[in-house]
């Protein structure tokens, strides 16, 4: 017992000291102030002059499949305008054959009209990676050589009041430095 209470009294000091030491951080870190940046990656990512380019090139796209959807459509209309036209003339069998021709080419119409989202949504992620790549990049180099600890995104009103004594707008320093790459 006195052996325990001698090795107990022998480390009091050893963690005070440590108290002391991580309070001093604390304290420290305390009176350094944060720097960082702030500017709106949407904006931002419009004023680069390779966006232009890439929205031209997503539009193409876009129409591309806007007129195949819209030559489905009328294949379908006229179809289906057809089948209204005979439907009291046809045999049961041949409504029941051109009934299922108009379910299955209305699945098929459905079923492209959403594959062409998915497949417009992932081209217009691909047409902007490189885009979103040069900014990460330039945003990093400002970070680093202001001397800043992060970059807020300010879109969507993900952060409502920034004071400006504290962050520093970075927007037209990664314009200049995006129109230079």
């Amino acid at each position: 017992m006195k052996k325990f209470l001698l090795l107990a009294l022998m480390a009091l000091p050893l963690s005070l000291h440590a108290q002391n030491e991580e309070a001093t951080v604390v304290a420290t870190a305390a009176t350094q102030e944060v720097k960082f940046g702030y500017v709106s990656y949407s904006t931002l990512l419009e004023s680069m002059p390779d966006y232009a380019v890439a929205m031209n090139k997503y539009a193409q796209l876009e129409e591309k499949y806007a007129a195949e959807t819209r030559r489905v459509e009328d294949e379908f209309n006229a179809k289906y305008e057809a089948f209204l036209e005979g439907q009291r003339d046809f045999p049961p069998s041949i409504l029941n054959k051109r009934q299922s021709e108009l379910q299955e080419l209305l699945e098929k119409n459905i079923a492209f009209k959403n594959e062409s989202k998915r497949l417009l949504a992932e081209a217009k992620a691909e047409l902007m990676k490189p885009l979103r790549d040069k900014m990460s990049k330039v945003l990093a180099t400002i970070g680093t050589e202001m001397g800043l600890a992060f970059i807020i995104n300010t879109d969507n009103d993900s952060c409502p009041f920034i004071n400006p004594q504290k962050g520093f707008d970075v927007h037209d320093t990664a314009v200049r430095m995006l129109n230079q790459l």
